[in-house]
């Protein structure tokens, strides 16, 4: 259905072009600019952007860190059972350092709104190995900065195989269970809202569990995410992330993480026109702007070499939130893909805390 789409779509644009005398030649289908930045962006190789684990809070002292095996506490586990999560596994025994966060009993305070952080594709909650630090820097700094563990949650929602990364995608069970996460920290905790902190894929996969209404998954069909949280959302982060594609998904649609309904195929144009067959799902969030929390920020970087061409996909950009309330921007390293994530922990706390963007 959908080719046939792209194939009418392409055929109508031929006529018009065709009826105001254009050439034929100057009509083709082609694929996101790859020049397009080209010198803000100098692709020499992951390490070069994100080597070591640095800070940007050179004045604090590590007085408490969260432990590599992190996990959700066991009153919180507990809860989630007695409340009808448990089918859910956030607390998974088979990945290290797979979740954090909990009450140690009924009376452990919650005195600051609760922040939580989603990770990015084949990332995981807490870890310290390149590529999969999840969100240690961050809590450390959260926690050293007058919050606590009843305050701060995160979990792994893939299975945290960097093997299987170009096989993940905006699936259905991807995408309840971080909303499903949302809800049930929210309903624990009695807050009346919560903070998102989101990288990556994670940032995806928390627009469209925010959202709510309907979407799809092939493998499942249609499916009901639940009604929009967004009056449940104060603050919500998004770093790194590809909210219109990813210029390398045009020539790697085949591949699940690309695919062109619940991938990031960032779809292509016909002549001046287009894109068309842009992701279904990546439509679907941004058919909509304003509705991820009371306050929205973007955190990207013009050297962030996963995304990658400055950020920029067909004239736009993809880092950027639809409707988001400020950004904070980067221009040079170490600010790569997951530097972005692990050395802006004051940024992020800012954020959520003061709305605000240092």
């Amino acid at each position: 259905m959908k080719q046939s789409i792209k194939i009418l779509s392409a055929l109508f644009i031929f006529t018009f072009i065709f009826s105001c005398q254009k050439k034929e030649s100057e009509l083709e289908k082609t694929g996101p600019d790859l020049n397009a930045n080209i010198s803000t962006y100098n692709e020499t190789g992951l390490d070069s952007y994100d080597t070591g684990f640095l800070s940007q809070n050179t004045g604090g002292v590590a007085d408490r860190s969260v432990p590599v095996n992190s996990t959700l506490t066991t009153h919180f586990q507990n809860w989630l059972s007695a409340n009808g999560y448990g089918s859910y596994n956030f607390s998974n025994p088979n990945i290290t350092g797979d979740s954090y966060g909990g009450k140690t009993s009924n009376s452990t305070p919650v005195n600051h709104q609760p922040v939580i952080f989603i990770h990015g594709n084949a990332d995981k909650a807490v870890g310290t190995i390149y590529g999969q630090s999840g969100w240690t820097q961050s809590l450390n700094y959260f926690l050293n900065n007058g919050y606590t563990q009843s305050e701060l949650y995160a979990i792994t929602w893939g299975d945290a195989n960097p093997l299987n990364s170009a096989n993940n995608n905006h699936k259905k069970d991807f995408v309840m269970r971080v909303r499903k996460f949302i809800e049930a920290v929210k309903t624990y905790t009695g807050a009346s809202k919560v903070d998102i902190i989101s990288h990556s894929m994670g940032v995806t996969l928390c627009r469209q569990a925010v959202k709510g209404g309907w979407a799809y998954d092939p493998s499942t069909g249609n499916y009901y995410v639940g009604p929009a949280l967004t009056n449940s959302v104060d603050a919500f982060v998004g770093i790194a992330a590809a909210n219109q594609g990813l210029v390398n998904c045009y020539y790697s649609s085949s591949v699940p993480t690309c695919d062109d309904v619940i991938g990031f195929y960032p779809g292509y144009m016909w002549g001046w026109y287009g894109p068309y067959g842009v992701s279904d799902y990546l439509v679907n969030i941004n058919s909509a702007s304003a509705y991820e929390g009371a306050y929205r920020y973007s955190m990207w970087s013009t050297v962030d070499q996963v995304v990658g061409y400055g950020c920029i996909v067909y004239g736009k950009n993809t880092c950027k939130i639809p409707g988001q309330t400020g950004q904070k921007k980067y221009t040079s390293a170490p600010y790569g893909h997951f530097n972005l994530k692990d050395l802006t922990e004051a940024v992020q706390y800012n954020m959520v805390l003061n709305h605000t963007v240092i």
